[in-house]
């Protein structure tokens, strides 16, 4: 497969500590998105998405696409880990990011880019509160009109790899981990007890010193794996999901009354708020039904194949799938570009 980029070497408490995670991060995702939006890549699905945004970019924005190069390294304070419990957690963790943590990754974005640092950069170097609380204002702006209305899409067709994932993971035979890291991605190989990561933008060797590996899958990541892999920070490998060949179509707002009518008033306000995920409490109080009525009708949809249930400790966890998302966009299935 060519020359070794980059070798992360497995101890014997890494295995236990590795981890596939579940959702998007909305955090990563907007990095990501960040960087697609300075590329031409993937036209056929960030095309559209791409030619709306940078027709209407603000000075926050801008900002943003200063701190995140579309090559090399961005700074490792952008996707901070309390993010996989949602937005406003990781705009928080962001808001409160130690100065040493700001200067060490400016510094390296400085040398990175071989560019100085923007003033609002310098800002943030320096801790300046303001500075922070700005970027992490300008963080939820841009999440609001690049990213949420199209949350619906990106967290099913991140579902539907974490259900292939499951399959190889249960799969009869040999251990569930390798399985797994073998068939991650093509670019990645698996030679006991490394995992090689191939290309030419990484290299050196990475242990993992008993952290684990977080894998994430991502809807904006493309082509090739991307890592974090900080010293003080727990490893991540984020890895593009496959992506159904249409593009993120402009914002076309709920189904509305035709949703309504097809599936009646509360299985589609259930099916909107599974948009967003939640449990079975959580989607009765959106629709203002009880737990045991809004049991009943997610049974329907997800018999329908509108949505997806997961067990995660004692509650039930709902997410859309490919064609639940596509029906509370008001798009057929199947509709391609």
């Amino acid at each position: 497969m060519g020359s070794v980029a980059l070798r992360i070497h497995f101890g014997s408490d890494d295995f236990a500590q590795t981890r596939l995670a579940q959702a998007p991060d909305p955090l990563w995702e907007v990095l990501l998105s960040l960087h697609m939006l300075q590329t031409g890549d993937g036209p056929l699905v960030f095309g559209q998405w791409r030619s709306r945004l940078r027709a209407g970019l603000d000075m926050d924005t801008r900002r943003l696409l200063a701190l995140a190069p579309p090559r090399g390294y961005s700074p490792d304070f952008l996707t901070p880990a309390a993010a996989a419990g949602g937005l406003e957690l990781g705009i928080n963790a962001l808001q409160c990011t130690p100065r040493v943590r700001l200067h060490q990754d400016l510094a390296q974005l400085a040398r990175s880019s071989g560019r100085p640092l923007s003033p609002a950069a310098r800002d943030l170097a320096r801790g300046d509160v303001t500075a922070l609380r700005e970027l992490g204002d300008a963080v939820r702006a841009y999440h609001q009109r690049a990213l949420a209305p199209h949350w619906a899409r990106i967290r099913a067709e991140v579902d539907a790899d974490l259900a292939l994932r499951a399959r190889v993971i249960t799969a009869a035979g040999g251990n569930p981990l390798e399985r797994l890291l073998r068939t991650l991605h093509p670019t990645l190989e698996w030679q006991d007890p490394v995992l090689i990561m191939h290309g030419p933008h990484v290299q050196g060797d990475l242990h993992l010193g008993g952290r684990g590996l977080l894998l994430l899958p991502s809807f904006f990541c493309w082509r090739k794996p991307t890592i974090l892999q900080s010293e003080d920070l727990m490893p991540v490998l984020v890895y593009p999901i496959e992506h159904s060949p249409r593009q993120l179509a402009p914002g076309q707002g709920r189904a509305g009354r035709g949703l309504q009518a097809l599936l009646g008033r509360t299985r589609a306000v259930l099916l909107e708020a599974v948009a967003e995920g939640g449990t079975t409490t959580e989607l009765a109080r959106c629709a203002d039904v009880s737990a045991a009525t809004a049991s009943h009708h997610v049974a329907v949809l997800r018999d329908a194949g509108l949505l997806v249930t997961r067990r995660v400790g004692g509650s039930a966890h709902h997410t859309l799938t490919p064609l639940g998302a596509d029906l509370l966009d008001g798009r057929g299935p199947g509709l391609t570009v």
